[in-house]
């Protein structure tokens, strides 16, 4: 199955300011490229050969970086909005460059699972949309008191870790997604998603123990910055 790749560029950036101020986010270096670089890198190991860049935010950067994308041995093609339009808004800029089930990425984060395995459950569970989703742990910085109706306490139990499957913010979408999506507004990708649901539409799940990393602020990005230092020295 040929697939092409959406990956959502347009962000501002305003959580890694001053970094964002003249380059967006999605250029901003982990290790020696830009993280859209990763994400390109990424999705050809994943089979992907043709990408749409969803971009607005000081595009230019990005399209005279990455330009027909012949440099990095994948098609690059750009769709553009003028304002910032959300997760769902953006890709929506997409829709006339997609006509099978294609991939979409948010642009701030760095994947290391299998893509292929990804796409290949999409297509054999014949999926509306699947979602991938991580499986995150973490510990709650207080002791967590239960008690009985009656508020007798009956458990103590401290700064327990607490599991959740998280939003990746990576998708295989049916292209029939594009018809949930108002036009040149501003829209969650939470949204399309309850959407789908509601219409009984099947939003099927690819959980992951690993291979995220989100850049969302100053603090996430120095840690993935960190992470790719020590990956590449080996440590």
């Amino acid at each position: 199955m040929f697939v092409k790749a959406v990956i959502l560029a347009g962000g501002l950036g305003t959580r890694l300011r001053p970094l964002t101020i003249n380059k967006p986010k999605p250029m901003l270096h982990v290790g020696e490229k830009p993280i859209l670089e990763h994400l390109i890198d990424w999705t050809k190991k994943g089979g992907v050969k043709s990408i749409v860049l969803c971009v607005s935010y000081l595009r230019k950067s990005i399209q005279d970086y990455f330009e027909d994308g012949n440099k990095f041995g994948i098609k690059i093609e750009y769709a553009i909005s003028k304002k910032p339009l959300a997760t769902a808004g953006q890709l929506k800029t997409a829709e006339e460059f997609i006509e099978d089930d294609f991939v979409c990425l948010y642009g701030d984060s760095i994947f290391n699972f299998s893509l292929r395995n990804m796409i290949k459950e999409h297509s054999t569970k014949k999926a509306f949309v699947t979602m991938g989703l991580n499986e995150y742990k973490t510990n709650l910085p207080y002791g967590v008191i239960e008690t009985s109706k009656n508020g007798r306490v009956i458990n103590w139990n401290e700064k327990p870790e607490i599991k959740a499957n998280v939003n990746m913010g990576c998708y295989v979408m049916n292209p029939r997604v594009f018809n949930l999506i108002p036009k040149n507004k501003p829209y969650g990708m939470d949204d399309v998603i309850k959407k789908a649901m509601k219409k009984k539409e099947t939003v099927n799940s690819f959980i992951t123990k690993n291979g995220f990393t989100d850049i969302g602020n100053k603090e996430s990005y120095k840690q993935a910055c960190e992470e790719y230092k020590k990956k590449q020295e080996g440590i």
